[in-house]
């Protein structure tokens, strides 16, 4: 298999299984449950849903165990270490496919595509939103909004960089902005508040909780612009 057509990343080798041993499965009960509330406010009882970068399989594991049992999932995963880890969970209707989305182009979309945390790391990252808007009904996106004034201030941009390969960073409205600048259409967004809902924050975050909350209650978008500590969780076709 050549060089994936979208992601050429720290997530294709070795040196990302190393510092992220479980392909940030611990996330996955959490984001799965984000889906499906996307999924609830929108009255969708999707059919074939597909993960692009799915990891370790396991937010398509816990998203069928809160779907209908003939729900078809399929994940699709360039790093060939991620796969090792996602193929054992593969059953009758979820299967695994090691390759790229854009090279393989399914002969059907699927009803929902779902992106989780992947744009960030695509290089180039708008032909990337252009080309996989026809491979899915519909989209749900999951953007961490890595640009906030506490970020700049402490660098995490830079640090998340190195850490987790993200090459583009995000606020809700550059989202919103690059997603209708490639094509899109979106219906529904809300705030996902993964530095209040985190089971095992850091000191750092443990100290900011309460602030955080009492913030976001009044103000929301100033405190996800000022404060940080929020992702966005997008559907658009």
């Amino acid at each position: 298999m050549g060089a994936p057509a979208f992601m050429a990343t720290i997530c294709e080798t070795e040196e990302y299984l190393a510092k992220h041993p479980a392909w940030h499965a611990e996330d996955a009960p959490w984001k799965a449950r984000q889906i499906n509330q996307m999924f609830e406010r929108n009255d969708m009882q999707p059919v074939s849903v597909c993960e692009v970068g799915c990891g370790a399989g396991a937010i398509l594991t816990e998203l069928q165990q809160l779907s209908a049992p003939d729900v078809r999932f399929c994940g699709y995963e360039i790093s060939p270490q991620a796969f090792q880890l996602c193929r054992a969970k593969a059953n009758s209707n979820l299967r695994f496919v090691l390759g790229d989305i854009l090279e393989e182009r399914p002969h059907y979309p699927f009803e929902v595509l779902l992106l989780m945390d992947v744009v960030e790391h695509v290089e180039d990252h708008l032909d990337f939103l252009r080309r996989v808007r026809t491979l899915g009904d519909f989209k749900i996106f999951h953007f961490p909004l890595d640009l906030s004034a506490q970020s700049v201030v402490r660098g995490i941009p830079s640090k998340v960089r190195q850490t987790a390969g993200h090459l583009h960073y995000f606020t809700k409205d550059l989202v919103l902005q690059t997603l209708q600048e490639c094509g899109y259409r979106v219906l529904d967004h809300f705030y996902t508040p993964a530095a209040l809902e985190n089971p095992n924050p850091g000191l750092k975050t443990r100290l900011m909780r309460v602030p955080r909350k009492l913030a976001f209650n009044f103000a929301p978008d100033a405190t996800a612009l000022c404060l940080g500590g929020f992702s966005l969780l997008v559907l658009a076709v």
